[in-house]
């Protein structure tokens, strides 16, 4: 799926999440069908360069965006609802 698909409220949420520590990559594709490249393309699109480059440095080299490095489970909060 591509993030231009999607409603105004869903990127809003995905963008959210993406900011999150502890929200991985893969459970925003769960949600909203959105792989990792999606979600940078958004993220890309919708911050400014600055805030971009922030979130990009963050995000790196942090092993909990990727649940294969991670119980993602263990962080889901009740905000993020159930998988898709």
């Amino acid at each position: 799926m591509k993030y231009q698909e999607l409603e105004p409220e869903d990127l809003d949420r995905i963008i959210e999440m993406a900011w999150e520590d502890r929200t991985t990559f893969d459970i925003i594709e769960e949600q909203f069908g959105l792989p990792e490249s999606e979600v940078i393309a958004l993220m890309r699109k919708t911050l400014k360069r600055s805030s971009f480059l922030v979130w990009r440095e963050r995000v790196g080299g942090r092993k909990t965006k990727h649940a294969q490095t991670s119980n993602a489970e263990r962080f889901r909060c009740s905000s993020q609802g159930k998988p898709r």
